[in-house]
């Protein structure tokens, strides 16, 4: 027999959390936007910033992931530390949903919601039809596992020597702490904790606990999922940046200092009171419910979830003055390897978990690659105006971090572009494939542009006033063009893309007249032989970075719903 109540707590817990992973991917499909938007709208005010972390989570429904994704965007330069710990105290509490959903006990209701959510995902004709089927999918799912894992464990009910051990462990409070901290820790998961416990609640096991000795059994394992779900945050700080370690932190002494001050306070009740109130009141509120045996019993389910919420949302009000003085600590003692503005790259993999930011913090990465190569472009031109030889180094080396921002960018598109996203998420991803090449394909050009500064002023090269005067017209428009690129991106306003066509159409005609004039400078013998074929090609150069602006215009266009392009596969291939 425990060989078959093992198998069947694996099989139950399995369904459980597949059936949580399904729920929480559709979920963040179908509120991707919206949870761009909270985070979007967040400032320094700590009650928005909990509201936000309380919504995050119920949308995700894991604290874990929350908070995961809180150490990707204060890695990514997303937002503030301030702001990270109110939505930590906020996911605390957003994540005690599920509980009070698993009390209810509705696994009767579970092969409905799968029969729906199946038909609902294989056969809807629309894409949002099929994301909420397999929402409801999952939750079926998810308490269908519930229902499995409480149907196993019955027969531990009538187990003697499980009483007596559930009796010997209830004595010992820091015992549960620990198994609490270490089980989640394992699982990374402290919802498939809980609802392990819930179903053992469910099963009936506590029929024969008198009072309130249920719930202070289960009290101090409750605590420590709180303690072990931060295992994956730290874990997923690693090699971050010393705001994103500090994120990770704050979500470890929030849950330690809570479990502490709760402890105690419980254990004083426990020494001084013949009757703990806050078991009493678990108790009280949490009302009875029926074994499948028909037996009416203490809802320690319902207790379970209740003592949950409590502790996370009093734990919210105790932590909420500290939490200033915290994170000045951490910003003041904690070191970082390297400084912020060498760190190149903002895509952290933390982000894939919510692709609707994710793709918004892409838009931001193109805007920064965007003023990298306006810089290059610049430098390029000074090198090549003035000889400025340090120019011509430092456009090279910024030229590599302009290859490796479009090499990264490839990669996590790619990458996103295989998570479930919406269509018009999936056209967006497509377009900045093209906007990523484009502005790559500039940075080229100003590198080309200052081999040909070397090789100006390697040969000695000298242009007569007329021809630099042209180059120096054609640059300025030139850094007007890339110039407008950034503010595009930035706000994908079409009035500023209708100004780069403007100006490049000014580009192409400008280079077509300078073109003429050169040829007949040439012929008159008023210019070198050698310094005509630099001045050639630096008009091709010229030229091309106004044409890739234009493509890039015509991308940022295409970003606005009316205006799609094509699918994301056919321009990766």
């Amino acid at each position: 027999m425990g060989i078959q109540i093992i198998i069947g707590l694996i099989g139950g817990l399995g369904l459980f959390i597949y059936g949580m992973q399904i729920m929480s991917n559709s979920l963040k499909v179908v509120a991707g936007d919206r949870m761009k938007r909270l985070l979007e709208v967040l400032t320094s005010n700590r009650l928005k910033a909990i509201i936000c972390g309380i919504v995050v989570t119920i949308m995700v429904q894991s604290s874990s992931t929350t908070t995961v994704m809180v150490v990707g965007f204060v890695n990514a330069s997303l937002m503030n530390l301030t702001q990270a710990a109110g939505i930590i105290l906020g996911a605390n509490i957003g994540t005690t949903v599920m509980a009070q959903l698993i009390a209810f006990n509705v696994d009767a209701i579970a092969p409905i919601l799968i029969g729906i959510g199946t038909v609902m995902s294989v056969f809807g004709k629309k894409k949002k039809t099929r994301d909420i089927g397999t929402i409801l999918l999952g939750i079926g799912i998810l308490f269908f596992g519930i229902s499995t894992m409480s149907t196993t464990m019955e027969p531990l009910k009538d187990n003697p020597v499980f009483k007596s051990w559930l009796i010997t462990y209830g004595r010992n409070p820091l015992l549960g702490l620990l198994i609490g901290t270490v089980i989640t820790g394992i699982m990374q998961s402290s919802g498939a904790t809980l609802a392990m416990l819930q179903a053992l609640a469910i099963s009936g096991i506590f029929a024969d606990v008198s009072g309130t000795a249920a719930i202070q059994i289960c009290i101090p394992m409750m605590i420590g999922t709180n303690i072990g779900t931060c295992v994956t945050a730290l874990l997923s700080s690693i090699g971050t940046s010393k705001a994103a370690k500090n994120a990770a932190i704050i979500h470890l002494s929030v849950n330690i200092f809570g479990a502490i001050w709760v402890m105690a306070l419980l254990g004083i009740f426990n020494a001084v009171l013949p009757v703990n109130p806050v078991y009493q009141f678990l108790v009280d509120i949490s009302g009875t419910m029926k074994t499948a045996s028909g037996k009416v019993i203490p809802n320690v389910a319902r207790q379970i979830a209740m003592s949950h919420t409590f502790f996370n949302v009093a734990n919210m009000f105790v932590m909420l003055p500290f939490i200033d003085k915290l994170v000045h600590f951490l910003e003041t003692h904690v070191k970082d390897d390297e400084e912020e503005s060498d760190r190149g790259l903002q895509l952290d993999d933390r982000l894939l978990n919510n692709p609707a930011v994710a793709i918004g913090q892409l838009g931001k990465e193109l805007v920064h690659m965007a003023g990298m190569a306006e810089k290059n472009l610049k430098l390029a031109g000074k090198a090549l105006v003035e000889g400025d030889e340090k120019a011509i180094e430092k456009v090279y080396q910024r030229e590599e971090r302009i290859d490796e921002h479009e090499k990264g960018i490839i990669d996590f598109v790619i990458r996103l572009s295989n998570l479930n996203v919406s269509q018009e998420e999936n056209d967006r991803l497509a377009s900045y494939l093209q906007i990523a090449h484009d502005i790559e394909r500039i940075g080229d050009h100003a590198e080309n542009i200052v081999e040909l500064a070397e090789n100006k002023i390697e040969k000695d090269v000298e242009m007569t006033d007329e021809a630099r005067n042209e180059l120096l017209e054609l640059l300025d428009l030139t850094y007007s063009i890339v110039k407008h690129i950034r503010e595009a991106l930035e706000s994908e306003d079409d009035a500023i893309c209708m100004k780069i066509y403007e100006e490049e159409e000014r580009s192409d005609d400008l280079t077509d007249e300078y073109k003429d004039r050169h040829i007949k400078r040439l012929s008159e013998g008023a210019c070198q032989a050698n310094s005509s074929a630099i001045y050639f090609d630096l008009l091709v150069d010229l030229e091309r970075v106004g044409d890739h602006a234009a493509n890039i215009a015509e991308h940022i266009q295409s970003l606005h719903p009316r205006k799609q392009i094509n699918e994301l596969q056919g321009v990766v291939h």
